[in-house]
Order: structure tokens, then sequence, then C-alpha cells
């Protein structure tokens, strides 16, 4: 048992299994308490894109907390929030107007999923039905956990969840069976909203699925009036290799979710944004038909000068070319490592690269692999934290060539290991 009072997320403490105490982060490299420098493969759950304690984030940050560190946001303001809403205008979408503030992906999927039925609901149409994806993950809050995979991840909590309609994951060769599910589901004229990862599956197993899907999925929700939801909590900010995943394939979302890279992951903030249809039917001079969302830090001010921070970063630095070599520098590692007689499945979309090894074991996320391999990884100064077998690596974008030459040289060890 340990001495720490801490209960750490996914940790089973009764494994014993060892916790590094971090003390500090530079670039890609986290520093332990014992004098390592460990290299963040997976940008710290997927939140870090520009690095570690970057001097832009921390000077902002730091200069905003001497002015004004909280406030209640409703029916206030401050300038950061107005600087920031005004600069996600400017890069996202044109057709999503609205910004609401929350303080996570989860947080930012349930606003999301309120927002969608509220649409309805003043419209006073019966729509309430919620179609998801297999394989989904969109968070651990109650509305969230309904709209993701049911499983090990949430079976204690199956009575708490709402019911939903799923369609198969669009896999290679099957994409057509995806397509053909959704138009049933949406022909039905109930559903309120449909869900989705855009292109890739984090938590599900980093499976990738093609943008002339989403187009077509995008497309058969607009044909029913169905709201498009595009949770890019993961996906977005450089992850897939442009700044949205939705992008690639040329359409809009009526809902978007943003969280993670949004403070380039210095500070939790999230923003759910919205289309102007999707706000105005929660206006009214009715007071019980606002939108009855928030928390005692919405927008809070530190977190919304470290995002405009990282809006300056992407405005005045090449974050997308340096985004294009990651994308090649690991695409070249799985061309290497993917044919080898363990591994199967390689695969990889802008800076995310992940293939399978191959394990007769349990499957999924449960494939008693995964605590093995992070004690290779850990052993050797390198943070991965496999899906069960499936390794994933997903950088900062700041780390260097031999940085990674390090974390995919340990997965080759990995092979001669399991």
């Amino acid at each position: 048992m340990t001495d720490s009072p801490i209960w750490h997320p996914f940790t089973q403490h009764g494994l014993e299994e060892p916790i590094p105490l971090v003390t500090h982060g530079d670039g890609a490299l986290l520093h332990t308490a014992d004098g390592r420098a460990v290299i963040d493969a997976i940008s710290s759950w997927w939140v870090t894109t520009h690095g570690h304690s970057h001097p832009r984030i921390v000077a902002a940050i730091a200069d905003q907390a001497h002015k004004l560190d909280q406030v209640i946001f409703a029916g206030w303001t401050h300038e950061p929030a107005e600087t920031l809403a005004e600069g996600l205008r400017q890069i996202m979408p044109e057709s999503l107007t609205r910004v609401f503030f929350s303080d996570s992906g989860s947080t930012s999927v349930e606003v999301a999923l309120k927002m969608a039925l509220g649409f309805w609901h003043a419209r006073g149409e019966a729509r309430h039905r919620i179609v998801v994806m297999q394989h989904s993950y969109h968070g651990d809050t109650i509305g969230a956990m309904s709209v993701g995979a049911r499983g090990v991840f949430n079976r204690p909590y199956e009575p708490l969840l709402f019911d939903v309609a799923r369609v198969p994951f669009p896999a290679a060769g099957a994409e057509q069976a995806s397509l053909d599910a959704l138009e049933a589901l949406c022909r039905a004229g109930d559903v309120a909203a449909f869900i989705v990862e855009p292109l890739v599956l984090g938590a599900g197993g980093m499976l990738i699925y093609g943008a002339d899907t989403l187009q077509a999925m995008r497309q058969i929700c607009a044909a029913h009036g169905v709201l498009f939801i595009a949770d890019e909590v993961m996906t977005a900010w450089g992850r897939t290799g442009t700044l949205l995943a939705c992008e690639q394939a040329e359409i809009a979302p009526d809902i978007l979710c943003l969280s993670k890279g949004l403070t380039g992951g210095a500070i939790p903030l999230a923003v759910t944004m919205a289309s102007e249809a999707v706000f105005q039917a929660h206006w009214s001079q009715d007071r019980a038909r606002m939108f009855f969302h928030s928390s005692s830090y919405t927008a809070n001010p530190i977190a919304c000068a470290a995002a405009n921070a990282n809006l300056a970063i992407w405005r005045e630095e090449p974050v997308l070319a340096r985004v294009a070599n990651l994308a090649a520098q690991q695409t070249a590692w799985i061309d290497t490592l993917a044919h080898s007689c363990p591994f199967e499945n390689g695969r990889a979309l802008g800076t995310i690269a992940a293939l399978d090894l191959k394990s007769s074991g349990q499957g999924g996320y449960m494939n008693n692999l995964a605590p093995r391999l992070m004690a290779f990884f850990r052993e050797r100064d390198v943070l991965l934290r496999p899906l069960g077998n499936t390794v994933y690596v997903m950088p900062p974008y700041c780390i260097t060539p031999e940085q990674l030459d390090v974390v995919w040289n340990a997965i080759g060890e990995a092979v001669l290991a399991f």
C-alpha cells in the first residue's frame, strides 16, 4: 500500500505499480524526483501540443493571474474570454457562431448533448434519440459515458446511462454498412443528434476511418435534419494533420466540442461551439427557456489567457509545418515496424501512429499486455500507455527526431521482450 492518500485515475492500486513523482517538464520531457528525463510520447493524455511549460503560455498564465484570477461568468464577462471567443470564431467553421465555455472534454460533450436536446424541445418536436458510433469514447461523466461504448469502463454505472442507437464502425470495406445503418436510423424521424469522433476513435483503439465516410455521414444527417456533433476534443489542434479533423472531410458540424489542446494542454478549459440556429432555439424573453448549464469555473480568466496564447502560437508560428514533419516521421516508423512479425494493423493519421501487438490474451483495453508494456517503456524512460495490446504514439509537436527515435526503438525492443 502506498502512503499517499491520492486515488489516481485509471489506476488499480491493488497492483502496487510504481507511480513516478514528476517535478517539472520542458518540451517533450518530464523530469522525475529520482533524476530521470522521460520522453512524453503521448502528450500526457493527448493534451500537450507545443510542449510542456511553453514560455508563451506560461507567461500568459502568470500575467493574467496578477490581473483577474476568477469571476462569475453568469451575466458577467471579461477580456480573456471575449478575445478567445473572437479568436475561435476567426479560425473555426464560419457557421459556428456561438461559443459556450466549460471545463473539460467530458463537460463539452455534456453541453453538446444538452444543446441538441434543448434545440428540439424548444421547437416542440419529439426528437430525443442520440446516435453514436460503435467503439466510441466521449468521456467519463454520465452523459458522455452514455454515448460511448459500453463495457468494462462503465458497467457498474449502467443503471444511470441512457439508451442510444449505434452504427457499426466504418472499417475498411464495411463503410457502406455503417452509412446504411445511419440512414435507416435518421429516417425514423426521432433522432436528435449524431455524435462522432471525426476520422479516429481514440480510446476505442486508435481506429481510423476515411474522410469520405465522415463527409457522407454529415450529408445523411443534414438530409434528415439531424444535428451533427463533432467531438474534436482529441482530434483537433493538429493531431490529425489539420486544425480540425472535419476539415479533411470538408464539413462543418452543427455543434463542435473542443478541449485538450485548446490551451496547448497547460490548463483545463473546454468550449462547445454551436450554430446560430442552435443558439436561437434557446433565445427567448422567457427565463424558463434559457440554457441551464454552468460550472463555478466557466471561462476561468487564467485558462482563457492560456488559450489565447495558444491561438497566438497558431497564428504566428509554423505549427502545421511542425505537424507535417512529425507526421512524416511517424509514418516512416510505422512503415518500418508495421510488418514485423509480432505487429499488425499499422496505421497513422497526422501525428497519431498506432499498431497492434499480436496477443492470445483478452482483447481490447483489458488485454494483460498493457501493464507489462507500460512497465517496459517506463524502465526505458519513455511514457507510453498502450490501449490493451494497441501501442500508439502521439507526442508533442516539439519532439526532436532523436527523441522520437528513442520512443520507436523502445517499441521495437518490445517485440523481443513480448
